[in-house]
């Protein structure tokens, strides 16, 4: 596939905005630093680059159009929506529209205060904790990736794993621990040596940034009784999981419950988005009504929650779309291992829900340090082959894949075909 266009979009880019992208990992870095696709359109699971070509697509924007793109039901809503205005800056009954949904979808929620991104929702959701516990600081695991806010920079996920970041101070970091993802040891060790010091443990229940990595049988629970007895707060970060894995997300799909909940991507139906929500006996203490402070000039805008209201009704009426993704996972899985297995290549698939991980490891994937053991060079060369056989992957090893529910088996098909001939011309 000829991507002339793109080339010269990029360098033009790079003039204007640092590395000629608004996000890291966009720019293709983690791949070998090659010409990012430039896309123009997006249909369902197709994406359409400024090229002409077509790709199906893996990104699904992160994670939020589990629908596929531009579905009918939320253009629809969207055109309707935007003749009103583009923003009020005021209540409206939307925003308690679409907080009824999340409580009525999820378990475990009394109120749910909107944001506008995810980093936003768990920078906020820090701040609760510490407001709320009187305390200062913070567990998160090696891997895990919260938004780019300064206490979860450090050992994050994501484009992080590759990029780096500076800019950081000793002061924030100091007050972020970090433990291991699918070790209960490494957090009670922590817990031990910082007693009644420690506000919140915060955990992707899935990680989807150092790939998809679902957690160990009783690790969330742990997780969770640990928290009740040391009166630390849990915090899952449901930006992914959140209405992707189940219509009451990680929470309802493992059974465990946080004390503070946040979402992303999905409540937004691809619009700029976040949420963090709660039992009312925390929630109380946000401003108006409590002393933590937290605002936002865009939150609770009409054409963002009008995308995610739609995305989520349609999801609460059709439960049997949880089912279908997870069966076209599988049978993706099933097949391209059986494809890696025969050529020999190590490798080693992780996938739960409609969230899907290559990585090619000898070691089974069960946190960052396994994660990284991946043979990275090889997956640039598989990136770059499958992008050429018109499949778009995200780009990069610590990234999960996502699934649209648009993907039709005739697609997958293709898709099996496309990694045959990929590993056909690797070797």
């Amino acid at each position: 596939m000829q991507n002339i266009k793109s080339q010269k979009l990029f360098i033009e880019a790079q003039h204007h905005i640092p590395g000629g992208v608004n996000s890291p990992v966009r720019s293709f870095k983690s791949v070998g630093g090659s010409t990012p696709i430039f896309i123009k359109k997006a249909k369902q699971s197709y994406l359409y680059d400024v090229d002409g070509n077509r790709y199906i697509d893996f990104v699904s924007s992160w994670g939020p159009m589990i629908l596929g793109h531009a579905h009918a039901k939320v253009i629809k809503a969207l055109q309707k929506v935007i003749k009103k205005s583009n923003s009020f800056g005021t209540p409206t009954i939307l925003e308690t529209k679409i907080a009824k949904l999340i409580k009525k979808m999820a378990p475990n929620i009394d109120k749910i205060r909107m944001v506008n991104s995810g980093t936003e929702a768990c920078m906020s959701a820090i701040r609760l904790a510490r407001g709320f516990t009187g305390k200062d600081k913070i567990i998160k695991f090696e891997g895990c990736y919260h938004g780019h806010a300064d206490s979860f920079l450090i050992k994050a996920g994501s484009g992080v794993s590759t990029t780096g970041s500076l800019g950081v101070t000793k002061n924030t970091a100091k007050n972020t621990l970090i433990a291991t993802y699918n070790d209960i040891d490494s957090v009670y060790q922590l817990v031990e040596k910082n007693k009644n010091e420690i506000a919140a443990i915060i955990i992707e229940p899935v990680a989807g940034n150092m790939g998809c990595i679902p957690p160990k049988k009783n690790f969330l629970q742990d997780l969770r009784n640990l928290c009740t007895n040391e009166k630390i707060l849990l915090i899952f970060d449901e930006v992914m999981t959140g209405f992707r894995l189940d219509q009451g997300g990680a929470q309802a799909y493992f059974n465990v419950f946080a004390d503070i909940i946040i979402y992303g991507k999905i409540i937004g139906g691809g619009l700029p988005v976040g949420a963090y929500a709660g039992k009312n006996e925390i929630m109380k203490h946000i401003s108006p009504v409590g002393n933590i402070y937290q605002a936002g000039t865009l939150s609770g805008n009409p054409i963002a929650l009008t995308a995610g209201y739609v995305t989520l009704k349609e999801l609460s009426d059709n439960s049997l779309i949880y089912k279908e993704l997870e069966q076209k996972t599988k049978y993706l899985a099933n097949n391209i291992h059986e494809i890696l297995e025969k050529a020999t290549i190590p490798h080693q698939i992780n996938h739960i829900g409609s969230m899907f991980s290559l990585f090619f490891a000898r070691e089974k994937v069960v946190d960052f340090t396994s994660a990284a053991k991946g043979n990275n060079e090889i997956f640039k060369k598989f990136f770059h082959a499958m992008l050429q056989n018109g499949i778009y992957l995200p780009p990069s090893p610590f990234e999960s894949w996502f699934l649209s529910n648009t993907l039709t088996y005739k697609m997958l098909n293709k898709i099996i075909e496309a990694v045959a001939k990929t590993i056909k011309s690797m070797n």
